[in-house]
Formats: structure tokens, C-alpha cells, sequence
């Protein structure tokens, strides 16, 4: 017995090696997945998302054709900012009057497609879609319509409300 005590210490000191990098691997796996919990955030359906536009959008813009516009203010979640004011969105036309030669009376109605977060463009969807208001003359108001071009330069703030949850 007095032979192996020498060969049961190293055992045992193998043993505790081993379980010590067990324990360090079981803290970085646990440290990565409370990281990951923190990063992953979901940003709740009907948050409202304001933005101002990059570029000049027409009330004769194609329908389908995209705009781009940078957040507003921070949105804010449960006291945690999930979307930094600045943030890129992108968006489509999804209804307008069309080219300057029809005689469509459809209002310039605006959806946003996809955010930028994380190194990526994070599909999200609006809901109802959002029509920009421009100021009216007396002219192109009477009779309770509008009618000629409006265009709403670079800058325009315009307010959207998220239809689903957005998971960043």
C-alpha cells in the first residue's frame, strides 16, 4: 500500500486538475450564454418607431420603390435601450398617386421593411402604414381633396408603430 500512495497523490492531483478546468469551462459556457441572453432583446409589438427621412419622398413616388430613414430617439424597453437614435431603417412605398399622368387619388402611404441592428438588416413589419400629412393650400383643398405634387423633403419625421414583435 505504502507503494501506491505515491501513484494515488498523483491520481488524486490529476483528478482536481481536471475537475478544475471542467468548473472554468462551465463558467465560460454560462458567462457566454447570459452574454447572449443580454444581447438578444425583443422589442414589443406596437412600440411606436419614430424616424426622419433621409431623402425627398414624392406623393407621385412609384409604389415599391424604398426610402431610408435614421431613428429619431432612442426606444426604450423595460429601462434598456434596444435601438440607438441614428439607427437605419429602410422602407417601402406601398401606395401613392402614382406617376404625374394617372388620375389616382391614393393617399402616399409608407410601411418600414428593416432595421439595422447587430451588423445586419433585421426584417420588421408597421402597421396600417403611415401617411405623411403635408400642408395644404386653399386650393388644392376644396371639395375635401388634395390634388398637384407634394414632396416631403430630407428630414420629414414620420411615425410608425411595429405591427409584430421585433427580436433583435
Amino acid at each position: 500500500m505504502a507503494g501506491n500512495l505515491p501513484q494515488l497523490i498523483r491520481n488524486q492531483t490529476a483528478m482536481k486538475k481536471e475537475l478544475n478546468k471542467l468548473f472554468v469551462l462551465i463558467l465560460i459556457c454560462g458567462a457566454a450564454l447570459m452574454q447572449s441572453s443580454l444581447l438578444a432583446a425583443t422589442v414589443p409589438a406596437g412600440t411606436p418607431i419614430n424616424v426622419r427621412t433621409t431623402g425627398a419622398i414624392s406623393s407621385h413616388a412609384t409604389p415599391g420603390k424604398t426610402f431610408t430613414a435614421k431613428l429619431d430617439q432612442d426606444v426604450v424597453t423595460n429601462g434598456n435601450v434596444l435601438l440607438r437614435a441614428g439607427t437605419q431603417f429602410s422602407g417601402i412605398i406601398a401606395s401613392s398617386r402614382g406617376s404625374r399622368s394617372t388620375t389616382s387619388s391614393q393617399p402616399l402611404t409608407l410601411n418600414l421593411t428593416a432595421v439595422a441592428a447587430n451588423g445586419r438588416m433585421v426584417p420588421i413589419k408597421t402597421s396600417g402604414g403611415m401617411q405623411p400629412h403635408a400642408a395644404k393650400t386653399t386650393r388644392q383643398s376644396r371639395g375635401g381633396f388634395s390634388y398637384g405634387e407634394s414632396t416631403f423633403p430630407a428630414g420629414t419625421r414620420l411615425e410608425f408603430r411595429l405591427a409584430q414583435p421585433l427580436h433583435l
